[in-house]
């Protein structure tokens, strides 16, 4: 509860700064006596849904820190945390990226990683994936993730999300102008048809677009378990590391992350899902082992 809360809160205290910023430039004046102005509109649209968007990248490393609880570790700590780093290390060189933070977290089997640039990312995995995964499934996890970070992913889905969040609130305002004027017959400006209007729409279009956003979100998860596979040589270790996180209960995230997770929704709820079912990842990694098209 605490973490959707927070990342609630993260995002209206966005939305409310940037309101601000727009008022005090002077952009956000698109409603005028001769109705609405398009040009301006669409202006405000661009800034409220990037600024937002990029907003919430810049500080996704420290809100990942502070929601989860994550522990940076550097190694001297144990054995295993030595391993972490290491693998995450030789991983990084692999990828051709700066050497990420890297950090453990309490919690059921799950991973992520985030951070607004290739060279300076953060790679968390949680106690119960060390506790529960050999460590070439470990490894391959990490493989993932490392994946991930060199593909540009974060920033990718970033810019994704920015261009939906900008239609949605472009189109939620034009809707609300044209019903409060067809159905409420407002003549001067705009009435509570508009304002009622808006906020149903911009709550419809905001799910709608959520979809497309978590689509794109899928077809990267093939990316970064191929990436993976071609870090550590093959595909079987993240094979065995998926088919025992089919068995095993994912670990929930903070809603702000869960893109950068592990998940394995299936059904309508599936539109919804930032990956793919397992099946689906081990058949696309099967295709990639040898003797296989």
């Amino acid at each position: 509860m605490k973490r959707i809360v927070l990342f609630l809160v993260t995002n209206i205290a966005v939305m409310l700064v940037l309101s601000v910023v727009v008022s005090v430039l002077g952009v956000d004046q698109y409603l005028s006596a001769e109705g609405l102005n398009l040009g301006m509109l669409l202006i405000m649209s661009a800034i409220m849904g990037f600024g937002g968007a990029i907003i919430s990248l810049l500080m996704s490393k420290p809100m990942a820190k502070w929601s989860t609880g994550a522990q940076i570790v550097d190694g001297s700590e144990g054995s295993t945390q030595y391993w972490l780093v290491e693998t995450v290390r030789r991983l990084s060189q692999s990828a051709g990226i700066g050497i990420p933070e890297v950090a453990i977290y309490e919690g059921e089997p799950n991973a992520f990683a985030t951070g607004a640039f290739r060279d300076s990312a953060l790679v968390a995995v949680s106690s119960g994936l060390l506790e529960g995964m050999t460590r070439e499934e470990v490894e391959a996890v990490l493989g993932h993730e490392v994946a991930h970070v060199a593909n540009g992913d974060m920033v990718t889905l970033t810019l994704i999300q920015g261009v939906v969040n900008t239609f949605v609130f472009f189109l939620a305002r034009v809707v609300g102008y044209l019903v409060d004027k067809a159905i409420f017959k407002t003549e001067r400006g705009v009435g509570m048809g508009y304002y009622i209007t808006v906020m149903v729409c911009q709550i419809l279009f905001g799910i709608l677009a959520s979809m497309v956003v978590a689509w794109f979100s899928r077809q990267r998860e093939f990316r970064a378990d191929a990436g993976s596979a071609r870090y550590l040589g093959s595909p079987a270790p993240m094979m065995h590391a998926l088919a025992r996180l089919g068995g095993l209960e994912p670990g929930a995230l903070p809603p702000a992350f869960q893109s950068s997770g592990i998940s394995n929704k299936a059904g309508i709820m599936g539109l919804f899902s930032t990956h793919p079912p397992i099946e689906e990842r081990i058949a696309a990694l099967q295709s990639r082992a040898p003797g296989q098209a």
